[in-house]
Formats: C-alpha cells, sequence, structure tokens
C-alpha cells in the first residue's frame, strides 16, 4: 500500500482555509465583493500550488511569490477600503499631523 502523498493535500487545505479565510474577513469588514477576494486569493495560492507539484523547473521563490500573490493584493485592498477620506490641504502631506 503506497502513502498518501502529503505535500498537495496539506496545499490543499491550506488554499481552503485561505478562501474561507479571505471571504470571512472581507464579509466582516465590508469589502465589496467577497467572493472575488476569496477567489482572487485561493486561486492564487492553487496556481503556486500546481507550480510546485507539476512544474520541476519552476524555481521556489517563484512558487512562493505566486502563492502570496493573492494575499498581498486582497492587503491593500483591504488597507485601503478602511481609510477614512480625509479633505485635502494645501502645504501638509496626507496622514501627516
Amino acid at each position: 500500500m503506497e502513502a498518501l502523498p502529503v505535500g498537495p493535500l496539506i496545499g490543499l487545505i491550506v488554499t481552503g482555509t485561505m478562501f474561507v479565510g479571505v471571504y470571512w474577513d472581507a464579509s466582516r469588514l465590508g469589502i465589496s465583493r467577497p467572493w472575488l477576494w476569496s477567489a482572487l486569493a485561493g486561486g492564487a495560492c492553487v496556481v503556486g500550488l500546481s507550480l510546485y507539484l507539476f512544474v520541476s523547473a519552476a524555481p521556489m521563490t517563484g512558487v512562493l511569490m505566486t502563492s502570496n500573490t493573492g494575499l498581498v493584493l486582497y492587503g491593500f485592498e483591504r488597507e485601503f477600503s478602511r481609510r477614512e477620506d480625509q479633505p485635502a490641504e494645501p502645504g501638509a502631506l496626507p496622514f501627516e499631523k
């Protein structure tokens, strides 16, 4: 009896957890289109996992960067959507007191 491949199983669990976590966080904060953001984060992770499993010549840095792209983009959207709009003041930089 052959052992089950542990790497793909862990990757699928991480991807599913990421999908659910991003959807929950986006819904909780009221970010528009939470399904889109969760699909982007989970989809990028699936692409990274596929590169790791099926492309032997793929460098590990590229696999990691591909896997993290969705979360990074969601993090930027999360930060941007939580900021309050402030009126422009001549001679002052934004968010500087």
